[in-house]
Formats: C-alpha cells, structure tokens, sequence
C-alpha cells in the first residue's frame, strides 16, 4: 500500500509541476476561479476508519497541499468534541462489544434511532476504551481496533492546509443540554476552523455573526425530500431561494445528485442550474457523496476519476469543491485530468495499450462498435481473438463457446454439448455452427460480475466482425498494430478438420500484413507449436499466452520460451501477488523476461473497483501506473484502453518509479477477498 501511496503522490505533484511550468495562471469555472478544493471526509476513510489517524495522515500526504480534512462534529457527555459521521457511535467503533447492555433509542430530528451516542459517555470513557473500525462493510477491516477516537484537537493538531468543521444535529444536542455553539465558539479561540457548516439553518444563523471572516459558513443539504428542522421544509425547496441562504452563508454543501441527477436507468440526467445559480448570488458550490467504490453512473466506466471531471471539468461550470472518501483519487483527477484536453495521444514509445475484445467494457466484445471505441479511445494494437464456423469462417470473439458473448442460448440451445478438450462445462460453440446462423446472433455485453453491469443500453448493440473485416478496420485507420490470439489449434484441427492457422495465415496475406512493417503484428497462442508456424514472416511478432497464475521466471525456462516466442503475456498476479485482497509481492517475471529481450503484455486490466486489489484505492489509474510506471511492462490488455490512455496522456512522470508491493503483509486479516484473476473478475 505505501508504494500505491507514493505513486499517486508522485502522479499528482509531478503533473501540478508540470501544470505550473507550461500554464501559470490556469483559469477554472470555480467562483474564485481556483482550482476546486479536495475535501477529505473522515480523511482516507475509502481505506482507513473515519476520522483514524492514519486516514487524517494518510490523506493530507497522498492528496493536494492544500486539501481540506472534514470532521463530523459528535459531543461528548462532558462537552468535548470528536469526529464521526453517525450519530451512532456502533456503526463506526467497536462500543457495542465494550458495552453491550448501553444501546438506546433518542429522538433524532422526528426520526427514532436505536444504537450507541456519544453523549452517554465522557471523552475519556470513549478513548480508555473504545476503537474505530471501518463503517462499510465491503472495505476493508484490516485496520480495525487500532486507532482510537479522534478528538477535533487531535485532526486539527496534524495541521491540515484547512479544516472543516461540520455540525449536523444541532437540535438534537441542545435537547439534551449540550451546545454545540458553544463547543464551536470555545474552539475558535483555539484552532482555526476554515468552513463552519450545518445541516440547521438556525445553527448557521445563530453562528452568522459570531464567526471572523477567515471561517466560512457552509449550508448544508440533506436528501431532497429531508426536512430542515428549523424551517420545516423539504431541502430541496430551500434550495430554491439561494437568496435567502446567501445572507447567513458563503456556500452551500449538497449531495452530488442535486447537480447531476442519476436517471432509475443509472445513465446521467441533464445537468441542474444549481451550480450556475449559487455562484450568481455569490455562493460557493461544494457536491459531496463521491466514493469510488461505490457505483455511480453507467457514463462514468467505473472509473472515478472521469464523475470527478463531470463536476470540475465539463466547460459549464465547476463546483468549488468536492467532498470525498477517496481524497487521493479526487486529487489525482483535478491535479493530472482537469483543463488538459490539448494532450490527447500518448508518448509513443511507451507501454502499449492493447484492447482485450476491442473496448469490451464500453460495447459488446469483439464487434464493430468495440473496436471502433478502442481506436478512438487511443489503443495502440487492437485483437481478435479467432474462432471459426462450422464452414470454416474465421470471425473474432473471446471464445469458441458462444453462450457468454452472443444470443446463442435463444435459438440454438439444441446444439449445445461438452467439449472437455476446450472446456469442461457445456456449451454452443462457433465450430457446429454456420457462419450465416452465426450472423443472425447478437452480440451479448459480458458482466464482471452478476451486480456490476456494463453499458446496459448498448447490451447488444454492434455486430460481431469477421478476421477479414477485422483487418480492413485496421488497415483503414492506421492503427498500430494487431494482435490475433489462436485458440484450440490443435483441437479444430483433429476433431473437426478446420485449420485455423492456415486461414490466419492466409487473412493476414490477403490483407499484406505479411509485406509490410509499418503497421506490427502479434500472434498471440498459449501453443507453442501455433507459434513456430509464424517464424518464417520476420515481421510478425509471437506472444506467448500465459493462463495460469506464475511464479518467478528461473532463468532455463525463460531462454528455453525465448525460442518460441517475442514477447509473453501473463496474468496480473503473475507480476504482482494478491493475498487477502491486498498486494504482497512482487515478482521478478519482467525483468527476467525483459533482460532475455522478451516483451511483458500483463493482462487483464479492467476498471470495476471490484476486481482491483484494496491497494489501488478502486481506482484503476493507479493499477494502470503500478504495472507501466512501476513494474516496467511493455504494454497493458484492457477492456476499457480509455483509461489506460488517459493515464499515459497525461500522467508520465511517474513512469520510471518502482517501488515492492506488500507493505500490507504483515497487517492482512484477508477477511474480505478481491481475486483480479479469478475467473469472475
């Protein structure tokens, strides 16, 4: 995890030096016309629990300088403050194992809540006894009961660029006797508090005059159909009067669907007026709710740096700031992303980017609407993966078996039958199937992962694309390269009497891919015999696939593949090995690889949070720089070559950096489990 840290630190400081060199005085949509703030809630608490020491820490030293630490204001039995987002100290703290029999139910702002409240407890029951653990489940627990409860004085005290002090039940604690205006006001005179917020227009009115011109006061916004306790009214329809707000605060703090709504298809609605409207009454915009593992919209290809952009970035406007859990992903957006549209090719010379099916995360694999969204997504080699027809027409799709990519099962679930050579499940596979039934399929989007759609929209939209039309596509528009992956030679040939090296072979001659150079071409086979066939075209460069998981590469076996092969293409695990979900090692199959002359292709990258180790933050940029930047491979195999593109283009400078995975180990419970290479994921 350290080397993750010191990656996305370089990615962000190495590009803001970059920036300040070529654009002095870089112009943003923001009121003050500054960069958007980072704001970070909790600190680190995508990673880290809540408001931990190590989140405050972890966040200010792997985001922007001057990114702002969030506390959620809960008050102590005895007045003194600490920093959670629930109210409910179990949801969040270990409490419930420490005082099993202290659960109560309070009337919180008409709502009743059963759990534990830090007003039943002083401050030194809470931090003699009680530890932090990670609020959301599907993060992870390794850092569990190792931190204590943190004050506002302790984050104030690791001295933030700026701190945010946030009061949400104002009401609730003035019931019980507790004032959180006078916590507010007594902490003033002790610390700087930079934005004063409230979810209770009657706190922020009471606090209007009380506060110096260096704290700004921050309305906040519930969900649309909440009621603001002051003013019984719905949230939403406050935020109709922005006059009103304007004279008792300098901004406004509102759940990022105010500004973009999400539609019930999870696609983006238009955007709102909410943001343009503030900033003519002269208040500051601030949109909260962004996580990275949490899904978002489908607009978005699981990437989070690319929600971020839709708010900071989009030509009409940009929120002042933006409240996260992941402050080094939000950080990374605006430091390497935002205002740098003029870069839009990567470095050549550089690692390759590779589509695995075209951009199969955006389309249905291997049709034409995926490669053509690789093309324009930047991919420098585009593949096929070829199957062939009952009449022995060579066409691209990942594999023989045509129930996972295609509509096969609704009109030839006859023909299905097991194939133990290929796989051991049953299937309806190209090889018993004519071209012209094969034609009248639709492609069919493949999912991660039975909850983590793709592109619903577009589920079957394209057609599916013969080897022929795959090289004219690539002959047309000049792209780098080819690769063409040969499966079941050996099989085709002896069972069914098709030959799909020589009608490879015969494609790629038809097309002159065999008489020129400008234009590289990979055979990919995990068959060596395949291989050797292609050694008499000096052009073509041969790929060894690797499927299994690997170990380090001794030396005997690497000169012993050198014979066969230019280049090899392993797992992910292979160069970097996950335990628990967490990285633990690295391996030495690039080096030794590259040291014998042998290109590295790691594949498969993809963006869904889900299938990234909990070292990359869920966020794929950074599983894009730990193999190019800090592994050293000679090109990546994505789904989704946008990504891979986007760090390329703009976020170089950490390239040459290598650092050991594992920092973790000795930490890992492995409670919760991410396989990237399983088959699911």
């Amino acid at each position: 995890m350290i080397r993750c840290l010191l990656f996305i630190s370089l990615l962000i400081h190495s590009t803001l030096g970059q920036k300040s060199a070529g654009t002095p005085s870089q112009k943003w949509l923001t009121l003050n016309g500054k960069r958007p703030l980072v704001v970070a809630r909790g600190g680190f608490s995508g990673l880290f629990p809540e408001s931990s020491s190590f989140a405050n820490q972890l966040a200010l030293s792997s985001s922007l300088p001057d990114t702002v630490l969030f506390c959620n204001l809960q008050l102590t039995k005895d007045g003194a403050g600490i920093c959670l987002t629930d109210i409910r100290l179990d949801n969040s703290t270990n409490i419930g194992l420490v005082w099993p029999k202290g659960k109560k139910t309070y009337d919180v702002n008409g709502n009743k809540v059963h759990g534990w409240f830090a007003l039943d407890y002083t401050i030194d029951q809470l931090f003699s006894n009680i530890s932090l653990t990670q609020g959301i489940l599907s993060r992870p627990s390794l850092f569990d009961f190792q931190s204590p409860i943190s004050a506002v004085e302790d984050v104030v005290g690791i001295k933030p660029a700026q701190f945010w002090l946030n009061v949400q039940y104002d009401s609730f604690y003035t019931q019980h006797k507790l004032s959180p205006t006078s916590y507010v006001q007594k902490a003033m005179r002790a610390m700087r508090i930079n934005y004063l917020s409230s979810a209770e227009i009657g706190f922020l009115k009471t606090m209007n005059g009380k506060v110096t011109a260096k704290t700004k006061l921050i309305f906040q916004a519930l969900g649309a159909d909440e009621i603001e306790p002051t003013t019984n009214k719905k949230y939403s329809e406050l935020l109709q009067d922005l006059t009103s707000i304007k004279a008792f605060a300098t901004g406004i703090l509102v759940p990022k669907e105010y500004i973009w709504p999400v539609q019930a298809d999870q696609y983006l609605g238009a955007p709102s007026t909410l943001v343009a409207d503030a900033h003519k009454q002269g208040l500051e915009v601030y949109a909260s709710g962004f996580a990275n593992d949490f899904f978002a919209s489908y607009n978005y290809s699981y990437d989070p740096t690319s929600e971020y952009l839709q708010f900071v970035d989009n030509s009409k406007f940009s929120v002042d700031g933006v409240l996260t859990d992941f402050s080094p992903t939000a950080s990374e957006a605006i430091a390497c992303f935002a205002n740098s549209k003029a870069v839009s090719k990567p470095v050549k010379g550089q690692a390759l980017i590779i589509s695995k099916n075209g951009a199969s995360g955006i389309y249905p694999g291997c049709t034409d609407l995926a490669y053509r969204q690789a093309l324009d997504d930047g991919a420098d080699i585009i593949d096929c993966s070829v199957q062939m027809s009952k009449d022995g027409v060579a066409f691209c799709l990942d594999s023989a078996d045509l129930m996972a990519d295609t509509t096969a099962m609704t009109s030839f679930m006859s023909r299905s039958n097991t194939v133990p050579e290929i796989q051991a499940e049953s299937g309806i596979f190209s090889f018993d199937l004519t071209w012209s039934e094969i034609q009248t399929l639709k492609p069919q989007m493949a999912n991660v992962l039975p909850d983590f759609h793709r592109n619903p929209a577009y589920k079957n939209a394209g057609k599916l694309t013969s080897l022929a039309e795959f090289l004219d596509l690539a002959k047309t528009n000049a792209v780098s390269g080819v690769l063409i992956n040969i499966q079941n030679a050996a099989y085709l040939a002896s069972k069914k009497g098709l030959d799909i090296v020589g009608v490879v072979t015969a494609a790629l001659t038809n097309a002159t891919f065999d008489k020129q150079s400008t234009q590289q071409v990979l055979i990919q086979s995990d068959d060596t015999s395949v291989l050797s066939k292609f050694a008499s075209v000096p052009t073509y460069k041969r790929v060894l696939l690797f499927e299994d998981k690997m170990g380090d590469a001794p030396e005997q076996p690497v000169q012993e593949i050198k014979k066969y092969a230019d280049a090899v293409a392993v797992t992910r695990t292979a160069i970097t090995e996950v335990s628990g979900s967490f990285t633990s090692r690295s391996t030495n199959i690039v080096a030794e690889f590259q040291k014998a002359n042998v290109s590295v292709y790691v594949y498969v990258l993809r963006n869904e949070y889900i299938t990234l180790a909990f070292d990359y933050f869920s966020d794929p940029i950074l599983e894009i720089a730990t193999f190019i930047g800090g592994a050293g491979v000679d090109g990546v195999v994505t789904e989704y070559p946008g990504t891979a593109s986007k760090y390329l283009s703009k976020c170089q400078k950490a390239k040459s950096v290598n650092f050991p995975a594992g920092n973790c180990e000795r930490l890992r419970r492995g409670q919760i489990t991410r396989d990237p290479d399983s088959p699911s994921s």
